[in-house]
């Protein structure tokens, strides 16, 4: 038995296309947990069949987990509203799931729309995620963003793709920018992490070189050079802010960071 499960919030323009695109995928209702919208999110996914919880955004690993625990099959597909399946994944997956008695999980190839291009290089393509796991064998972190599938067991490569709308418009792309990176800086923080000077001196060049020439970004055209500075900006941003949390922990435990502060 197969189930889908999506997490969204504000999501009314990615939602519906989401849940058609797995229309005859899972042999169950749609799990949606709904991070207490504010649009219509809610009400497009009940006239889409999905079975919808709404709760408080506890992170996005807890929010996965708990949403992993409403689901009842034996394997799972993880998808973002932003994310479409296609009909040759959705039959490659069943014909991967009847060969293949051991399998854990499967990673997909991850195809992305960005600013109205579909992103071939950067680094971004193929970009495998694993989105399909038997469900005893799988269960996510606890990183507040960029969380991941800890997989008990062999992970399969599908052929086919998965499409990911990222970024219809630098508008949506900056309000995701400013989360990502908090959340990004905060998790960095719990963790441990320092910042380093060179993480703002060297690593955002290191980054755009990789993706733009490297990587064969410049093929993208203009959108894959936006792409590339976009990205070294993000770990710009995510340094710099995890610098500011540490300055803003130090005054208020009265304590001096002394390494953090070097070379900024």
């Amino acid at each position: 038995m197969i189930s889908a499960l999506i997490i969204a919030k504000n999501e009314k323009n990615n939602i519906g296309p989401c849940l058609d695109s797995l229309q005859g995928f899972a042999d169950e209702a749609v799990v949606v947990v709904d991070s207490s919208s504010t649009d219509e999110t809610e009400q497009i996914a009940r006239s889409k069949g999905a079975r919808v919880f709404v709760k408080d955004w506890p992170g996005f690993g807890a929010a996965k987990a708990w949403g992993l625990e409403q689901t009842a099959g034996d394997f799972v597909l993880w998808i973002d509203a932003d994310e479409r399946m296609t009909p040759e994944l959705a039959d490659e997956i069943r014909e991967m799931v009847k060969g293949h008695s051991v399998i854990s999980a499967v990673a997909f190839p991850r195809k992305a729309f960005f600013l109205g291009r579909w992103i071939k290089h950067c680094g971004w393509y193929p970009g495998y995620v694993t989105r399909f796991f038997k469900k005893e064998k799988a269960k996510f972190d606890e990183r507040q963003v960029h969380e991941k599938l800890v997989i008990d067991g062999p992970v399969v490569k599908a052929r086919e793709a998965l499409l990911h709308y990222t970024d219809p418009d630098l508008a949506h792309y900056f309000v995701k920018f400013n989360r990502y990176t908090q959340l990004a800086a905060e998790q960095m923080l719990l963790s441990g992490c320092r910042f380093r000077a060179s993480d703002v001196i060297w690593k955002p060049p290191f980054i755009f070189i990789k993706m733009y020439l490297v990587k064969l970004g410049f093929l993208d055209g203009m959108e894959g050079f936006i792409l590339c500075i976009l990205s070294s900006y993000y770990a710009f941003v995510k340094s710099i802010k995890l610098w500011e949390l540490q300055r803003q922990k130090a005054v208020r435990t009265g304590t001096r960071e002394t390494g953090s502060e070097k070379g900024s």
